[in-house]
């Protein structure tokens, strides 16, 4: 359906769109550089399936539509953005805040930009199974998490409530906030996103005690409704100092940030990634698919282009 005999179609299309108010914007090259063939495209890659899904998509329709060599590599966040540095990423297509980040390599260092939004909501916090709110419904005020500690004892929680952890690069200030807020509690770490969806299936499955960390867009929400337990409300800048946070996690509008001289560059592929823009939905359709499914990346693109034509055309520079 994707290959390049049709792009021109494709192509057409989209102008039909944009004669119908299509608000998909086109970035501009600096005076004097003209659009230039897409070439390669590096993107990082981070270690959960949401990020997987949205370079799924993207990587998909610069190889099929612009006809890009897409190069694909594992960094966690930090090193991501150290690669934005170095050249070695031109991309990244979910970003978590990092408001520290972009003020070194965007303010400071002036070698990435914004690339605006990608429309999905990030929110991350602590949950438990189902299972345990209905047993324990006062479990769900984190006033309360001291009375319940002792369910949670691991023989790797040092006498203390284990509290379960994901990835360690992932975003967290769980370790200050069991701190500031007082509770009887540590932090052990799953290992990974996959590892950390396991102990939540078990716990719903098996009735057994477990309290993490969690976030939404993530596709097992669809299938197990956890249960959020809400910290002290956020603020603006309650989390600015690690050691003294005492607030629930920022909700976040997740956004791309690019290397500032592949935008600069003329390339095609940066304006499909500026106007790439879905929704928490579609990101856990293409992640289940990958997940679940057990879909490669690129047919669980596919299943999902073919349903949405209208969608991505929209993010086809012009």
């Amino acid at each position: 359906m994707f290959t390049r005999t049709r792009r021109l179609a494709a192509l057409l299309s989209v102008v039909a769109l944009a004669a119908c108010g299509d608000s998909a914007t086109a970035i501009t090259a600096p005076p004097g550089v003209e659009r230039t063939p897409c070439g390669t495209v590096s993107i990082a890659v981070n270690p959960w399936v949401g990020y997987a899904a949205n370079v799924a998509v993207v990587s998909y329709l610069l190889k099929q539509e612009l006809g890009c060599k897409v190069v694909e590599t594992d960094l966690t966040e930090d090193e991501s953005w150290e690669g934005l540095a170095s050249g070695e990423v031109d991309v990244i297509l979910e970003n978590w805040g990092h408001d520290d980040l972009k003020k070194t390599y965007i303010d400071d260092k002036k070698v990435a930009v914004e690339q605006g939004l990608t429309g999905n909501k990030g929110v991350i916090g602590w949950y438990v199974p189902p299972w345990m709110a209905e047993q324990y419904p006062n479990i769900t005020k984190w006033k309360n998490l001291n009375d319940y500690a002792d369910l949670f004892v691991t023989e790797k929680s040092e006498g203390k409530g284990q509290l379960l952890g994901g990835d360690p690069s992932f975003v967290t200030n769980d370790a200050s906030l069991i701190k500031n807020l007082k509770l009887n509690y540590s932090v052990v770490y799953a290992g990974s996103e996959d590892a950390l969806i396991a102990e939540f299936k078990k716990a719903e499955a098996g009735k057994k005690p477990l309290i993490g960390y969690f976030y939404t867009p993530q596709w097992l929400l669809s299938e197990i409704k956890l249960v959020h337990i809400p910290l002290p409300l956020y603020k603006p800048g309650c989390d600015s100092d690690p050691e003294t946070v005492a607030c629930d996690y920022q909700p976040y509008d997740l956004d791309k940030i690019a290397r500032k001289a592949f935008v600069d560059s003329g390339s095609p592929a940066a304006d499909l990634i500026k106007n790439f823009r879905w929704t928490n939905d579609d990101q856990n359709a293409v992640a289940r698919d990958i997940t679940v499914k057990k879909l490669s990346r690129d047919a669980a693109a596919k299943r999902w282009l073919d349903s949405h034509r209208t969608t991505w055309q929209q993010w086809i520079p012009r």
